[in-house]
């Protein structure tokens, strides 16, 4: 197996995740198989107990794992389906090493920083290696700015790993910043320099740098930047803010031949150049569309980009799906408790609500939920949305009142919605919701069944600890709720919808989780159509 490891410095946010599944997605266009990894160097055991504002999304795995946003963008670019194995947090290594210390693994050694946390860094990408052998290239991003001391004893991995397992089956690639200063009208490169220098101060040389900046890359810069940095001018390449869409990147990319480098540097360079027209036609479609249509996202954290990052670009892959650009207003949920959903909302040809934790913004997510109902507008509902809709409809449908769930209200009258029976008693936060891919089947005849293509089992991905309360299901259908999916081993109620009107379904799992580019998930192709039909009769 080859390995590329990606680092930052300068400054964080770079695009250090969207650069390793760029890479990514241009290796397997070359027809190699290729599998991605993160190392966070944060002490939460993982992102799971974080807030969005901290941390954006947390993104779940199919077994469950909580994991970082940019395990997302690294399923959404490559074919590789992600596993707990592939995200890896200081906390994770030191609660290891310590396990391991009170068993007496270490057989009343002195437990060090080095060997004892470097082994168990490196005893990861070992192990993902070892279970996936079918892989040719591992690529590893390392979390956090190169010259923080909390992502130092990673580095030290790395460098201890690149000579265990060879240097010619390493690349190290390293993402900076190139500043441009307005003043004097100039792109510098000595962030850069000083970044780079810093790397080789801990023992590692990059193989190829690449260069984060508004502006393009000159020969000038590019050949300093070589000089400087002990580099190929050929290994400065130059990843350029694109003007449309992160799907751009991949192609942004390739203008300086990176996989040509990667492979070179990694001796397979024997693969064809990548085959990139679903790729091209795809990001066509997401930059030229023939249509538009307008969505609203009322949520609470709705201020930040990250929060609902992988629904954002699964309306764009179900957009591009259709041909259609996807305008989506974003909606803050206690603004419609202030003012009323038609004047938040107000003309739109679709309503989304997005899943979350705590009471705020609720009572503006139903009202929400309740104009799309009684307006005709598609509405989907995802996770709490789904559980908002359900509320909606006990409340204003079945009249019971003040209908709710227990998470918002325990003493409600007609709990809808309640904890499930597993997590009474549960006090920690961390990984004890229903979490991961669960079984489910669909009803024939429904409109969720119709979006499956007729299938009559899925598998979706579950982060939650409240549910549907089955002690109210007769009456709620007797008003006209439909039940189309309910879980395959314990019967909870997965999908529900409104056969009556146009688009109205809510799911309790995250579809989000396993849209892609060119193969966007039903019911956002679903919801995105029902969307564009409104518009088109308007």
């Amino acid at each position: 197996m080859k390995y590329i490891f990606v680092t930052g410095g300068v400054v964080s946010s770079l695009g250090k995740g969207l650069a390793a599944a760029s890479i990514g997605a241009l290796l397997e266009h070359r027809g190699l198989k290729t599998l991605m990894q993160k190392f966070d160097p944060y002490l939460n055991v993982d992102p799971g107990t974080m807030s969005p504002y901290q941390h954006g999304e947390v993104y779940v795995l199919d077994d469950g794992a909580e994991t970082d946003l940019d395990l997302g963008h690294y399923e959404r670019f490559t074919s590789g389906v992600m596993s707990r194995m592939n995200n890896m947090t200081s906390g994770q290594v030191f609660d290891a090493v310590i396990k391991k210390e009170r068993r007496g693994d270490y057989l009343g050694k002195t437990v060090q920083f080095i060997p004892h946390v470097t082994d168990e860094i490196k005893s990861r990408i070992h192990k993902v290696s070892e279970d996936n052998p079918s892989v040719d290239v591992l690529i590893t991003e390392i979390g956090g700015t190169v010259g923080d001391m909390e992502g130092l004893l990673f580095i030290e991995a790395l460098r201890q790993f690149a000579l265990e397992v060879g240097k010619d089956n390493v690349c190290f690639i390293h993402v900076t910043l190139l500043p441009y200063i307005k003043a004097a009208g100039e792109v510098k490169t000595k962030p850069t320099q000083q970044s780079v220098a810093k790397l080789r101060e801990l023992g590692i040389q990059p193989d190829i740098i690449i260069c984060r900046t508004e502006a393009d890359l000159d020969e000038d810069n590019r050949r300093k930047i070589a000089m400087f940095c002990n580099v190929e001018k050929k290994n400065v390449v130059a990843f350029r803010d694109v003007a449309h869409t992160i799907y751009e990147c991949p192609l942004d990319l390739r203008r300086d031949k990176i996989d040509r480098l990667v492979v070179d540097r990694l001796g397979l360079g024997h693969t064809p150049a990548p085959a990139l027209e679903d790729w091209e036609t795809f990001v066509r479609r997401v930059i030229h569309p023939k249509h538009k249509v307008t969505i609203a996202v009322a949520g609470k954290y709705i201020e930040l980009q990250d929060a609902y990052k992988s629904i954002y670009e699964s309306l764009i892959h179900a957009g591009a799906h259709h041909d259609t650009k996807v305008n989506i207003v974003r909606v803050e949920a206690e603004a419609i408790e202030d003012h009323g959903a038609k004047a938040v909302i107000g003309e739109v040809d679709g309503i989304l609500v997005p899943g979350g934790f705590g009471d705020r913004g609720i009572e503006g997510k139903i009202q929400a939920a309740q104009y799309a109902r009684e307006n005709n507008i598609p509405y989907f509902g995802i996770c709490l949305g789904m559980q908002i809709a359900t509320i909606e409809f006990a409340r204003n449908v079945c009249k019971l009142k003040n209908a709710n769930s227990t998470e918002f209200d325990k003493s409600t009258p007609f709990p809808v919605i309640c904890l499930q029976e597993e997590q009474k008693g549960v006090e920690d936060m961390g990984a004890t919701m229903r979490l991961g891919s669960c079984e489910s089947i669909l009803l024939a005849g429904t409109k969720a069944s119709d979006l499956y293509n007729g299938a009559d089992r899925i598998h979706e991905r579950h982060r939650h600890r409240y549910e549907f309360n089955s002690d109210f299901q007769d009456k709620l259908q007797e008003s006209g709720l439909v039940i189309s999916s309910v879980s395959a081993k314990e019967g909870l109620v997965e999908i529900i919808e409104l056969p009556q009107h146009p688009f109205f379904v809510g799911a309790q799992f995250h579809p989000e989780f396993q849209s892609k580019p060119n193969k966007p998930h039903p019911l956002f192709a679903g919801f995105v159509k029902a969307s564009l039909d409104r518009a088109q009769i308007q």
